[in-house]
């Protein structure tokens, strides 16, 4: 027996050596991350494997592009992932509220408490804080567009283009807004429905919300061809419009001139014949699909669409195709003698635009008729960096309004949530008994490293304003939070300083979870 007793003791300092081992590798990866939250939190400054560089202070944005090795530190990358596709914001605050959650686990697994009591309080904490966060939130309409904008200035308050929000915030809304079919009904949106064309040149303050469609390079013409088409008539090819080739690939030696003149002329009329179909059947403005295995287009059929008056844009992507066809009303036309009129797009004008500050030029498709409930946001940088910054940022903006179609609420932001419910779960506690009250009230205290961070990273004294924000708490005041404008406690709903309930629900459901599951691993196999 003794012998046997022995292994289990093994066993046991085994377990916790794992256990100690995870929470240490997890707790780096939030620190890691923990000085860019909050809107006066710092940027990361990363230089990729293929020596791009990439400035962001999005938290998923920064633990997707971590070399991190050890399994538990990718647990915390994944979690950041999972709250970007549930939320859309907050993904920092996920990875700061798992990592004080675990350092809090090392401090109850340190005094005897068994891992699977601490796994069971927490989940019954997390179910807690969801009820008190829903007792304190309060409805919004997605009529509202103030209440929606505010929300989505919070969000971007914390970004790189933080300066541009009161541009930005509203084109986040009304993209988002101009894709519900029905706002009243819709639990959901689609954000694949809006389009983002990036064009380098000019500054942020030239982004435009385009009711339409854009292309991100002008149109293709040769001498005479037009730019500028009112009242267009679109059609969609994906056939090409050049010489016919055979299956296999050979060679055509001709010897007499005779033979090559025929052979031209032939092909000229071949690709005259397509072209006139294409102008019967009503098209001004054709678009053609990008093509691996001949030429799409060649100069000479340019040159009769051209005389012919029609405006052509040449290799649209077989991935925007769909995008396109819903936008415009049209439908994809894979042979020629298929183009009839009733396979048309209509819109009120198409044209070359040229972008200020760059000299590019870019198609631009407005007053679409039958409009497939599609935006496209035409974004502006002075660079690449710039650029992919603004927009993540605008994606984020744009998950803060699908938050808030999926949960039609809205709470404090500034850290006023955290602190409200850690109060609350302490007074849960003391109804709790056991081990039980212990492990809650250690939840409790984890979810104040959410304001006491915010703190820290303005530069205000972090323990005087979470002591503060206590008191105020306790006096009732649910909307208390820190003003990191002014260095004090002040009330979040006076200053708009709003956030969907979903991102807070969200983050410390998805964060309790990942460390519930950490806590029930006791050994790490390498499998080779």
């Amino acid at each position: 027996m003794a012998t046997r007793s022995g292994e289990t003791f093994i066993d046991k300092v085994k377990g916790k050596d794992v256990r100690t081992s995870n929470i240490i590798a997890a707790k780096a990866v939030a620190n890691a991350v923990r000085t860019s939250l909050g809107p006066r939190g710092m940027d990361k400054l990363m230089e990729l494997s293929n020596g791009e560089v990439l400035i962001s202070n999005d938290g998923a944005t920064i633990l997707s592009k971590m070399n991190v090795l050890h399994p538990a530190a990718k647990m915390l990358v994944e979690l950041s992932q999972s709250q970007d596709i549930e939320a859309g914001d907050g993904t920092t605050t996920v990875v700061v509220v798992a990592g004080a959650l675990l350092e809090a686990c090392g401090t109850l697994l340190s005094k005897g408490i068994h891992p699977m009591a601490i796994a069971a309080s927490f989940m019954k904490a997390a179910d807690e804080a969801t009820k008190i966060l829903e007792g304190i939130a309060r409805p919004v309409d997605l009529n509202d567009r103030e209440a929606l904008i505010h929300a989505v200035n919070t969000c971007l308050s914390s970004k790189v283009v933080c300066q541009n929000s009161d541009l930005l915030a509203p084109i986040a809304v009304d993209s988002v807004l101009g894709v519900i079919e029905d706002r009243e009904t819709a639990t959901n949106v689609d954000l694949r429905d809006i389009r983002m064309v990036e064009q380098a040149g000019g500054t942020i303050d030239d982004t435009e919300l385009v009711n339409g469609l854009v292309f991100r390079k002008g149109s293709t013409k040769s001498a005479g061809g037009p730019s500028q088409i009112s009242n267009a008539k679109i059609a969609m090819i994906q056939f090409c419009l050049s010489a016919p080739k055979t299956d296999m690939d050979n060679n055509i030696v001709v010897s007499d001139y005779a033979a090559m003149d025929r052979i031209l002329r032939d092909e000229r009329k071949y690709l005259l014949g397509l072209c006139k179909k294409i102008k019967k059947s009503g098209t001004n403005v054709l678009l053609i699909q990008k093509s691996i295995l001949r030429d799409a287009y060649n100069e000479l059929s340019l040159h009769f669409l051209a005389k012919m008056g029609i405006l052509v844009v040449t290799d649209v992507d077989r991935n925007d195709v769909e995008f396109i066809c819903r936008t415009l009303g049209c439908t994809p036309v894979a042979h020629v003698d298929s183009l009839a009129k009733d396979k048309l797009g209509e819109a009120e004008h198409v044209g070359d635009v040229v972008m200020p500050g760059s000299g590019h030029k870019v198609v631009k498709f407005t007053g679409v008729k039958n409009p497939g409930k599609t935006m496209t946001v035409l974004l502006r940088g002075s660079n690449d960096l710039v650029l992919a910054e603004a927009n993540r940022s605008i994606h984020d903006a744009q998950c803060v309004v699908r938050s808030l179609v999926k949960k039609r609420f809205l709470i404090a932001g500034g850290g006023a949530p955290e602190v409200e419910v850690s109060l609350r779960l302490k007074e849960y506690a003391l109804s709790c008994s056991g081990m039980d009250s212990y492990c809650i009230k250690a939840f409790a205290e984890a979810l104040e490293d959410i304001p006491y961070t915010l703190a820290e990273n303005a530069g205000m004294k972090p323990i005087d304003i979470v002591t503060e924000l206590r008191k105020e708490h306790a006096e009732g005041k649910t909307g208390a939070g820190i003003n990191v404008k002014k260095n004090i406690v002040s009330n979040m709903y006076d200053l708009n300083v709003l956030q969907p309930l979903l991102v807070s629900t969200s983050a410390i459901n998805l964060a309790t979870e990942t460390v519930c599951m950490l806590l029930k691993v006791d050994d790490l196999v390498v499998v080779q």
